[in-house]
């Protein structure tokens, strides 16, 4: 009994020693997200699949509207990654309308889990995120208006981290894929430096093809009045099936598959 007793000080010693070394590796993968470089965010994204990346900084959003800022999301937000996929481009000039409505549905729906694999994976790195879906649903609806409006604008979070500049068709158009990419995004609580801003002019001077090819007059050239878009972007056939009946101001852009 006397000799256990006087063991009990190296096991207790011995258990600090344990208890110190757990609180330093506790420290470590606390602090670890610190140890992951932008670059390290952007292999992650194009592991997954990504085709673009872009990282903006939270001030970037200063002008957003209130309510749809990134803090009004995710309150720890400094910073915004852009993801974006290119998208095939031939069911554009299909005659028939419904080819382009499944191809633009299987790539909303590739978006969202490429962006859920790229949350997790920084997830599992040690880097906390929110990750925001590409398309529905979201909160804000004026009816009279026919009016809505996403959580996040994405063509905006695309615009702010360098992947492209917005055209007057009031859509993102990126120097390489032109319109034919969707959007994703994820926030990130830590600051990572922002990629510098799209440079390069995306509309010809002066070209209206876009406003002028509307059916429904809904561009001004800086912004979209959706109750006349969606009587046609939106169209729901007799039998109840929601199919983009008109996607001109894509289709007729001279940028529609990039600017080079």
């Amino acid at each position: 009994m006397d000799s256990f007793k006087n063991l009990w000080p190296v096991f207790f010693y011995k258990d600090i020693r344990k208890r110190k070394l757990v609180l330093y590796l506790q420290k470590i993968y606390k602090h670890c997200s610190y140890m992951i470089t932008k670059e390290k965010i952007k292999e992650v994204a194009l592991q997954h699949g990504a085709d673009l990346v872009g990282i903006s900084s939270l001030e970037r959003f200063e002008n957003a509207p209130v309510g749809f800022n990134p803090k009004d999301i995710y309150s720890k937000t400094q910073s915004v990654i852009a993801l974006a996929i290119r998208v095939p481009s031939e069911t554009l000039y299909a005659e028939n309308p419904v080819p382009f409505t499944h191809m633009n549905n299987l790539a909303v729906q590739k978006m969202d889990l490429i962006t859920y694999n790229i949350s997790s994976s920084l997830d599992r790195l040690g880097l906390k995120n929110v990750l925001i879906p590409t398309d529905d649903p979201y909160l804000y609806w004026n009816k009279e208006k026919q009016e809505g409006r996403a959580i996040l604008s994405l063509r905006h979070v695309g615009l702010l981290a360098g992947l492209g500049k917005l055209g007057r068709n009031n859509l993102l158009i990126n120097k390489d894929y032109g319109s034919m990419i969707q959007i994703g995004a994820i926030l990130l609580p830590e600051k990572f430096e922002p990629d510098p801003l799209a440079e390069y002019e995306v509309c010809p001077p002066k070209c209206r093809i876009c406003l002028d090819s509307c059916p429904q007059n809904a561009l001004t050239g800086e912004t979209v009045i959706q109750k006349e878009c969606r009587q046609l972007s939106t169209y729901v056939t007799e039998k109840g099936y929601t199919i983009k009946k008109c996607f001109e101001c894509k289709k007729r852009c001279p940028r529609v598959l990039g600017i080079s």
